[in-house]
């Protein structure tokens, strides 16, 4: 087989066939993907013992670059779309892959993403059961470009919506903010900055299981992706009608993080994370659910960082260290292109 990436390896004829069969089919084993068929399949009955509602979700990754601090882009895959099933209060279980990948690509590098996505999705507990391959010209695409999609299970009188936070409830974050965009930023080496922050790109089924049997009446999470802090807010200010009123003493942001953001102009609270989550949770129960998340290793870290008001116009609002307040908007414009 070539050592690179060649038109032939998405022609559908033997060179596919061979990069299927020797990286994916090897790499992903699994019942289902044995099979060889055009779609997965599952038994329903099977899938009700552990819920009574199906999760699903779908992302496309295009991080550049390919591989950086703390992760790559096979990492990043598994974990966002993991991710985004665990905050709506699903358990992941079935993941497919699509990749898009330029002429060229040397097959090292391939095969160092699939076997990243593999040891992800191990740790994460979910299975690889479906997938596709399609290869374009040199500058068709830039190296590599990745969809995945999730399937998950929600068990009985588990709610979390966007719509539901009250006032009089808390916010609460897992840890550092913007370490991901911070990372992504060193690894391009652009700026000729030296620190040495890795990415935070973790699986979050763990902490969300360990949240939600403390506490299954969490009001709503989601994971501050891109956008950051800022956005997620934002989306539960306007979906819930409230105001999301944060302290900017309580926001857990590395020096190093800060003062990457000095120096460029940026904010660490639109700066995007890959392994932390927000969660709006009734008053009663916050104390306890914050010891919960900080004895799990995905939030060691975790702080109530604000608390829900009533608005008379919805939105969010930042205390300042000095004492003052400023309206937080959604970003306009993208502060960092392709870091997910």
């Amino acid at each position: 087989m070539s050592d690179i990436i060649t038109l032939a390896h998405g022609s559908g004829g033997k060179a596919m066939d061979e990069l299927i069969r020797s990286l994916f089919l090897t790499t992903f084993a699994n019942p289902q993907l044995a099979q060889m068929e055009d779609q997965a399949r599952f038994d329903l009955a099977t899938l009700q013992q552990q819920g009574d509602r199906l999760a699903f979700t779908t992302d496309s990754y295009v991080v550049d670059p390919l591989f950086f601090p703390g992760g790559d882009i096979g990492k990043l895959a598994v974990t966002g779309t993991v991710n985004d099933l665990a905050v709506g209060g699903a358990r992941p279980l079935y993941l497919s892959c699509g990749f898009i990948i330029e002429e060229g690509l040397p097959i090292a590098t391939l095969k160092a993403v699939v076997e990243s996505m593999q040891a992800t999705a191990r740790e994460a507990d979910v299975v690889i059961v479906t997938g596709d391959t399609k290869v374009v010209p040199r500058g068709g695409c830039d190296k590599l470009f990745i969809n995945t999609a999730g399937v998950g299970v929600i068990a009985a009188g588990i709610d979390l919506s966007i719509q539901t936070a009250r006032p009089g409830d808390l916010i609460l974050l897992n840890g550092y903010l913007g370490d991901h965009g911070a990372a992504i930023v060193d690894a391009r080496g652009d700026l000729a900055l030296q620190n040495t922050i890795a990415s935070d790109c973790q699986p979050l089924q763990g902490l969300v299981n360990s949240m939600l049997e403390c506490c299954p009446q969490i009001r709503c999470m989601r994971d501050a992706t891109r956008g950051g802090l800022a956005t997620v807010l934002y989306e539960f200010a306007q979906a819930s009608a409230c105001t999301m009123e944060v302290e900017e003493s309580r926001l857990p942001v590395r020096d190093e993080v800060r003062g990457m953001c000095e120096i460029l102009g940026l904010d660490p609270l639109y700066l995007a994370n890959e392994g932390k989550l927000v969660a709006v949770v009734p008053e009663a129960a916050a104390t306890e659910l914050l010891q919960v998340m900080r004895a799990h290793p995905a939030g060691r870290h975790s702080a109530i960082i604000g608390r829900v008001s009533q608005a008379s116009r919805p939105g969010v609002l930042l205390t300042t260290g000095f004492g003052s307040q400023r309206l937080i908007d959604r970003l306009t414009g993208e502060q960092l292109p392709r870091i997910c």
